[in-house]
């Protein structure tokens, strides 16, 4: 359990999700003073782009788009990262944080792959507009700790399911199991139909689905809090 030592704001934050938001603050701070030269390194590139790396797949959960961007992730993550670290301890809940970002990431890479498979077989086809869609693919970059976030969402609404949310927009209240499962959908469904959108929402999708493989395996080996 975290003991606070500390005072003020982040002093009352346990430290993972403390330096969380401090990283992804100052990632963005020096984003926004360089230009491209951040997102061009550091976001996340589809794996046959010129500009991929492989410590993207790391580096992309701390980028943000701008400042909203940051500040819903910032704002859920300690609103429910908080809760997690303290029933978990740092150590355990760091390496979920990680595992589910980087699901995200992997979830995320494999629907452009099928994505790209499929513009590949239009331009054989004679679609000529395809090959001008794979490369918009191949130069997208996909940054933000939305994966790892709702990962962090879904283990709240495991591990206390019945704890009662109340929601800014739309105003009504919901346990959190529920609130997990109409995201999920959410997610799925907008991800399934809307396939120009600038959310991955099939990254969010992975962070979640790794959160619930790991917390499985977690209770399947009565490690979930220790």
């Amino acid at each position: 359990m975290y003991i606070n030592r500390g005072s003020g704001f982040l002093g009352n934050m346990p430290p993972v999700v403390k330096n969380l938001v401090i990283l992804n603050a100052i990632m963005l701070l020096i984003s926004m003073l360089t230009g491209d030269f951040m997102y061009e390194k550091f976001a996340l590139f589809y794996f046959d782009s010129p500009l991929f790396k492989p410590y993207q797949l790391v580096t992309h959960m701390f980028m943000h788009g701008n400042f909203l961007h940051l500040f819903f992730n910032m704002y859920s993550l300690i609103i429910f990262g908080i809760v997690l670290e303290q029933v978990w301890g740092s150590q355990k809940f760091f390496i979920y944080y990680m595992v589910t970002g980087l699901g995200a990431a992997v979830l995320h890479s494999l629907v452009l792959f099928l994505e790209v498979s499929a513009l590949e077989n239009a331009y054989e086809a004679g679609n000529m507009m395809a090959a001008n869609s794979i490369q918009i693919l191949n130069m997208t970059p996909t940054v933000g700790a939305s994966g790892a976030v709702f990962g962090v969402l879904l283990a709240y609404g495991m591990l206390f399911p019945n704890n009662v949310l109340q929601l800014i927009f739309p105003p009504i209240a919901l346990k959190a199991k529920w609130f997990v499962m109409i995201f999920g959908a959410i997610e799925l469904y907008l991800g399934l139909s809307n396939q120009a959108s600038n959310i991955a929402h099939f990254a969010h999708l992975g962070g979640m689905l790794f959160g619930y493989l790991l917390i499985i395996y977690w209770k399947k080996k009565n490690r979930m809090y220790f």
